[in-house]
């Protein structure tokens, strides 16, 4: 598919811009109703699909401020561009110590334009919150960081995210994903993208065996449609809440390289995995393989890992 994909402002590990094209391959064709997301993260699939209506949540406040900032007229192109200049100087002239003086001043005042800084200056694009709430992430020892070519590239993902909320209808709530899938209505189509259970472990309030099979529940009762993105395995071991849980539902995948890690070692492919409670017709079909379940049986390659 040849689909122009944008880079929202905030970063994240696991964020989904290169399997958008993929994602939006199966939005139903007769969709016409809210596109909602209870962990709609750095918002890359919503702004990239672009619905007139969408209905975006998480329960992370500092993404929810950030974008409804926007939202407001608060964050502009302007004043993103004006405060990193101003902090990206302080940056290089002092260095880490600036970085974590705007680490500790975000955590007292929680401004979003210091979220923003901290999201593109910390280490590897990282988002993490300790126990208390606090953002943790240690600085990427890059004190020239935000030289005008990296203050411009990001000024021009924030005109670009503020230009569709503006033109579509987008609103932002922060409120778990029980509340946001009971609000669905069935001419609705919810995109999930939850933490990867046993992958990621810096979801804003953890994420554990309980919250899937509760996510579970949820969008197996919902009427409308839904699309769940997950993993499915890797080279030394798999999802096994795909076999006992979302194998109920359509099942499709594909090959996709996360950059994710400090070290480049930990760096590999895994198949990804999108499950839908309706019959998807992906033009990418020929690249997509269905599930074989025999990946699941224990063998040298796919042992314990």
């Amino acid at each position: 598919m040849n689909i122009k994909v944008c880079v929202p402002p905030i970063k994240s590990q696991g964020i989904k811009t290169k399997l958008v094209p993929w994602i939006k391959s199966i939005v139903p064709n007769d969709f016409n109703g809210v596109w909602i997301e209870p962990f709609m993260g750095t918002g890359a699939v919503a702004f990239n699909i672009a619905p007139h209506r969408a209905i975006l949540c998480d329960t992370n406040p500092h993404l929810i401020n950030f974008y409804s900032g926007m939202a407001s007229g608060e964050i502009t192109p302007e004043v993103v561009k004006e405060y990193l200049i101003r902090e990206g100087a302080l940056l290089l002239s002092r260095g880490e110590t600036h970085y974590y003086f705007v680490r500790e001043r975000f955590n007292a005042e929680h401004s979003p334009l210091d979220f923003l800084f901290l999201n593109r200056a910390g280490f590897n694009g990282m988002i993490r919150f300790n126990r208390k709430g606090g953002f943790n992430i240690p600085f990427c020892r890059k004190p020239e960081r935000f030289a005008q070519a990296y203050v411009t590239k990001i000024t021009n993902q924030v005109s670009w995210a503020c230009k569709i909320i503006k033109t579509k209808e987008f609103i932002f709530k922060c409120q778990d994903f029980n509340k946001t899938i009971s609000e669905a209505s069935i001419s609705d189509v919810i995109y999930c993208d939850p933490p990867y259970i046993g992958r990621h472990v810096d979801y804003y309030n953890g994420w554990n065996e309980m919250n899937e099979r509760k996510l579970f529940d949820k969008l197996s009762a919902f009427k409308g449609r839904f699309i769940l993105s997950t993993w499915h395995h890797n080279d030394y071991r798999e999802n096994e809440y795909v076999k006992s849980l979302w194998s109920k539902h359509s099942v499709i995948t594909r090959e996709h390289f996360y950059h994710v890690g400090g070290k480049e070692e930990n760096r590999s492919p895994v198949i990804e995995a999108l499950v839908t409670n309706f019959i998807a017709t992906s033009v990418e079909k020929k690249i997509e393989r269905p599930i074989q379940y025999a990946l699941f049986e224990k063998s040298a390659k796919y042992g314990a890992a």
